[in-house]
């Protein structure tokens, strides 16, 4: 069972950053009202995806300086990451279909960039073999 991972400014870098899959980070504050109505979603993203997708949440009150860097301005702020990229935005609540579609897009890349260098690595193996 996946769940949404609390991340900090301290662990920012290691659970998003560093990760190998791709992470959706969720940042929001107590206050807000449209934050907890994204919440929810984010824990049955975190099932859904489990396996393929990280999902962590960032509280912005108390973890300022990652908010500060990457230019949120508003929450709720939804951003899909692979590494130290930044794939997809989200400002303000959205439906769960709308994190799905960007969620699915991606994979669907990824899956497909595996995918050829898979081949490429097999055309390579062969090479080999035939030598």
């Amino acid at each position: 069972m996946s769940k949404v991972i609390q991340v900090r400014d301290d662990n920012f870098d290691a659970e998003v950053v560093e990760s190998e899959q791709p992470v959706l980070v969720d940042f929001w504050a107590p206050w807000c009202g449209p934050c907890k109505m994204v919440g929810p979603l984010m824990e049955e993203l975190a099932e859904q995806y489990d396996g393929r997708l990280k999902v962590v949440k960032v509280d912005t009150q108390q973890s300022q300086e990652v908010a500060l860097l990457l230019g949120v301005r508003s929450v709720p702020t939804v951003i899909l990451f692979h590494g130290n990229q930044v794939v997809d935005a989200f400002v303000g609540a959205r439906p769960k279909v709308a994190y799905e579609k960007a969620v699915d897009k991606y994979l669907k890349k990824v899956d497909k960039q595996m995918q050829k260098e898979e081949k490429r690595r097999l055309k390579e193996a062969r090479k080999v073999a035939a030598a």
